[in-house]
């Protein structure tokens, strides 16, 4: 069934309720945010200072690797990142304890990718509103138990299933909010949100400095966590996605969710919906009796062809596109200040990446920009790998903000390409399995500051690798643009790459190339002419007839 063209568009549309609904999707990506990129915060590393001598003074050096009584011997410069205190001056998570501030980061974003991979599985079978009130629910009271941690290992422990929680409340989130759009409004809902979310970021370090604590900078954001959970539970504000309802054959909860949506939008359905559509009643007819809800598992993605290879190309750019991005903020420390900078221009970039996929993604459609993209991210990578030493301070950081400008669009697009193309009775576990992709290659920045970057060569060298062989196979996903989503696996597996060459429309007129079929139509029209010259000479010459009628007869039939 067509929901985009028969059912949504019956409903009102893009009318003043889905408007709605969607600025209230936005707006929801403002916690999510602060949540996500509390981290590097809380994590704040201070500059230490020896404590000096009378008529003496020393410099404040960074934390990180040293010896071991160093911590002993040194004091902390504070604030840092606009906090008195951070999991590193809890703790003493400096000099030879330094490694345990990336591990918790690793952990944090491991439990992003579990979340993804569990809940989005939850999605599918309990449907999205589901997905998303449990997520915020269970991550309330995790927030509050990361606030009041009593040791580093109790910390890692409820930062990781925090991480889980909050990635079930954006997939859930994400998806939502993409099946509630029609084509023409879907790039512009997904890039405004995007806006929202490096809002939230932008917006963190001024609260960072106003809560001065981490404990009270967690309490926060675990305070506006619960006040969405608070929202969302009401189903005027949060309404179950009724794409899915009719994907998975849930019609009488499908019925009430679009009788919702239209009276809000100012439609009545009573007549021409049920009746003159008969969109119920084809999927009333495809089993006898009540229908019973249809639900599928992402196993079945394997058993899929078009559908696993879409999702394996996506889930490989993603990866790509976070990943690779450590290869350009590595050359972002020399910068004073060394955390605000950083910070910012990463914000800045992802804004760039945002508002350049705006104005160009609907008008050259997602797979020629992800192909654009992941080409000028593999240049600057490459150019960097093998020219840094010899380039200008500002030709590095130039092509270094160039490369994670790119490498946000790379991520961002292969997102919303693989929410696209994934049918909707897998969209929840086929974008969980891309967004953990995402979160694996993120993962990779703190997974090499555990071991004080070593092995950055080698790291550099695969991903600026990945990213060119990666364009090859860009080249084999089909062009979602304009196009309804895709409701089950069957429609799915009709989204194939098109033509990269169409046959011309321009027949060649030379004799030795024309097909068959021309050959046989002229070769019976000069047999007619040659049969009718005959003919005409028979009658014209009697003396050339056979001489009895027998003979004539036997050659032209009875």
């Amino acid at each position: 069934m067509e929901f985009d063209a028969r059912v949504l568009r019956a409903a009102g549309g893009w009318g003043r309720r889905a408007r709605a609904l969607a600025a209230g999707g936005w707006a929801a990506a403002l916690p999510l945010a602060l949540g996500f990129f509390s981290g590097p915060l809380l994590a704040a590393a201070p500059a230490l200072r020896r404590p000096a001598p009378r008529n003496a003074s020393l410099p404040p050096r960074s934390a990180g690797p040293g010896p071991a009584p160093c911590a002993r011997a040194w004091h902390y410069a504070l604030p840092a990142a606009g906090l008195r205190s951070t999991l590193v001056t809890q703790w003493d998570l400096v000099c030879s304890d330094h490694w345990k501030v990336p591990l918790e980061q690793t952990t944090y974003l491991l439990g992003w990718l579990c979340g993804c991979l569990l809940l989005g599985l939850a999605c599918d079978r309990f449907g999205r509103r589901a997905g998303f009130v449990c997520s915020l629910v269970l991550a309330a009271p995790l927030g509050v138990g990361v606030a009041l941690a009593l040791d580093y290992v109790m910390l890692l422990v409820l930062r990781m299933l925090l991480g889980a929680a909050l990635a079930g409340a954006f997939l859930a989130l994400y998806v939502a909010r993409l099946e509630l759009c029609d084509p023409p409004h879907r790039l512009m809902v997904v890039m405004v949100a995007n806006f929202f979310w490096v809002a939230g970021e932008l917006l963190l370090p001024g609260l960072a400095v106003l809560c001065q604590e981490w404990r009270v900078l967690q309490g926060t954001v675990t305070l506006l966590l619960a006040l969405l959970a608070v929202c969302a539970s009401c189903p005027l504000f949060f309404p179950e996605s009724p794409r899915w309802l009719l994907a998975t054959r849930q019609l009488e909860k499908g019925r009430k969710v679009l009788r919702c949506l239209a009276e809000g939008n100012g439609v009545t359905l009573e007549d021409d919906f049920y009746s003159r559509e008969h969109l119920f009643t084809e999927l009333d007819s495809l089993s006898e009796g009540p229908p019973l809800p249809q639900y599928h598992s992402v196993c079945e993605i394997i058993d899929t062809r078009v559908i696993w290879k879409n999702s394996l190309i996506l889930g490989f750019t993603a990866f790509i596109g976070n990943g690779i991005r450590h290869c350009f903020t590595r050359n972002l420390a020399p910068y004073p200040p060394r955390f605000y900078f950083s910070y910012f221009l990463l914000a800045a970039t992802e804004a760039v990446a945002c508002l350049c996929l705006c104005l160009t993604v609907d008008r050259f459609g997602r797979r020629a920009m992800l192909l654009l993209c992941t080409i000028l991210t593999g240049i600057a990578s490459l150019l960097l790998l093998a020219l840094t030493q010899y380039l200008l301070a500002s030709v590095v950081l130039t092509l270094s903000v160039l490369g994670i400008t790119t490498s946000h669009a790379v991520a961002m697009l292969s997102i919303l390409f693989a929410g696209e193309v994934l049918p909707t009775v897998l969209r929840g576990s086929g974008l969980g399995l891309i967004l953990a992709a995402s979160f694996m290659g993120q993962a990779t920045a703190p997974i090499m500051a555990i071991s004080n970057s070593r092995g950055f060569f080698l790291h550099h060298v695969v991903f600026a690798s990945f990213a060119i062989l990666s364009v090859l196979s860009i080249m084999s996903l089909p062009e979602p643009k304009g196009k309804a989503l895709p409701e089950s696996l069957e429609d799915g597996e009709r989204r194939r790459r098109p033509a990269l060459f169409r046959a011309s429309h321009r027949k060649d007129q030379l004799p030795l190339l024309l097909s068959h079929s021309q050959d046989d139509a002229q070769s019976y029209a000069r047999l007619v002419t040659a049969t009718k010259k005959l003919l005409g000479s028979t009658h014209r010459s009697p003396r050339l007839l056979p001489a009895t009628p027998r003979a004539y007869g036997s050659c032209l039939g009875p």
